[in-house]
Order: C-alpha cells, then sequence, then structure tokens
C-alpha cells in the first residue's frame, strides 16, 4: 500500500476574503480532506513567523499547494530557497491563481516575474481540457464554464511547458495556457490559474477535481535524494 500523500495549502494572507468567509486557504483545505485521498492536509499562512514554512513542516509535506495574488515581494528570500531545495529533492508544488509571479514559481522556470495579460470584469472563462489521457485530466469533461472569472491572456512569459494540459478562453477574446506542468530536480510543479478571490471559483466541482489530481500527479515518486556538495573519495572494489 502506498504512503499516503501529505499535503500543505499556504496563503499569502490570514482571514476571510471574498466569497469564502474562513479564507480561500481553508475552502481548499475543507474539499480536500472531504476528498479522501490524501493523508495530512495542513495550512500556512504568510503572516506566521517563517511564513508558516519551517523546515520541520515542509520535510513533513509531500506537496505544496501555493496560493497568491498581491504580496509577492514581501516572501522572505530564505524562505523561497527553502522550498526551492524541497522541490528539487522531490516535493511536488501545486501553484494557484497569481501564485504565476510568485518568486517561487519564477525562480524554479527561470522567469520572475512571469508576466501576462489580466483584466478583472467578472466574464466567462471557459476551460478546455487538451490532453484528457493525462493524470491531471482524470474525470474533468472536455470543457467546462466559469461564469465569472479574472481574464488571464497571453502572451504568458514563461518558458514551454513539459506539459500544456488545459487553455482557457475569455468572453473577450483572449486565450491563456492555464493548466501546464513543469519538472525541476525531482520536483513535479503544476501551474493552473482559475482562482481569483473575487469568485467562489473553488466550490466549482471541475476546479476541485483539477487541483486533487494535479497534488496526486506532483506527489514525490520515491527517487533517492539529491547530494551535491564536497563528496568523500570512495575507492573502487577491487578483486
Amino acid at each position: 500500500m502506498s504512503k499516503p500523500v501529505n499535503v500543505t495549502v499556504w496563503d499569502e494572507a490570514e482571514g476571510a476574503i471574498g466569497p469564502y468567509p474562513q479564507g480561500i486557504y481553508t475552502a481548499i483545505a475543507d474539499f480536500l480532506k472531504a476528498s479522501g485521498e490524501f493523508g495530512e492536509v495542513r495550512i500556512a499562512l504568510q503572516p506566521q513567523p517563517e511564513h508558516g514554512l519551517t523546515e520541520e513542516l515542509l520535510a513533513a509535506t509531500d506537496v505544496l499547494v501555493y496560493w497568491a495574488h498581491c504580496y509577492h515581494h514581501q516572501v522572505e528570500d530564505a524562505i523561497v530557497e527553502r522550498i526551492r531545495a524541497r522541490v528539487l529533492n522531490g516535493m511536488g508544488l501545486v501553484l494557484l491563481h497569481s501564485a504565476h509571479a510568485s518568486k517561487i514559481f519564477g525562480r524554479l522556470v527561470g522567469a520572475e516575474p512571469a508576466k501576462l495579460r489580466w483584466r478583472e470584469i467578472g466574464e466567462l472563462e471557459r476551460v478546455w481540457r487538451i490532453e484528457p489521457a493525462h493524470p491531471i485530466a482524470a474525470g474533468v469533461p472536455e470543457f467546462f464554464d466559469i461564469p465569472h472569472s479574472e481574464m488571464y491572456g497571453e502572451h504568458f512569459q514563461i518558458p514551454a511547458p513539459d506539459e500544456l494540459l488545459f487553455i482557457s478562453w475569455y468572453e473577450g477574446g483572449e486565450v491563456f495556457r492555464s493548466g501546464c506542468t513543469f519538472t525541476r530536480g525531482l520536483g513535479r510543479i503544476f501551474f493552473f490559474s482559475p482562482g481569483h478571490e473575487t469568485f467562489p471559483i473553488y466550490t466549482l466541482p471541475e476546479v476541485q477535481r483539477i487541483i486533487i489530481n494535479g497534488i496526486k500527479w506532483a506527489a514525490p515518486t520515491g527517487h533517492p535524494k539529491i547530494t551535491t556538495g564536497e563528496q568523500p573519495f570512495i575507492p573502487p572494489a577491487r578483486a
């Protein structure tokens, strides 16, 4: 039997926001717990000491779910490097909404910040599934509509992703690479853009399924830890 996946949900703010009276982090943690597909589901918040991401917590985290929107510059570089080291050694990272502009995403994929076009008028977003056989797309319809969303449009200034899984179309005509994956070191990274705090996007079953699938896909695969730095000389065995 495989080890249960332990998840930490991180948010840049604490308290009520938009349609989430207990915070976005609680809404996400609640549906992850309700799915019954994970082990421990913890919450960490930027206002906490060390942004809630202590060495001990990250060591116990298989996948970090990272939601952010406005306060990327306030995340301490030492904590960013701590997350980056864990990802390179196998921890999964699921980045939501404006986490595309976070320090950790930029430093891992080489685009800091990863700029794009945007508009916030609450228009319809249609999310197209373009890789139906991928594990993150399991159980997701060919397309689904988000009635009100923030527009994110191309050009999205990121390196070509390893896999492009979802594309969004908006009422204004723009399109966007809204779901894509990267691998860095031993760590798997999934970016999924829908999730503006003004709208109850994380209550949609399709969005919840994609995030759940993304966490399961990003979970560590059991590779040995990467060893770097000076190493002792080990002579070859001789007959």
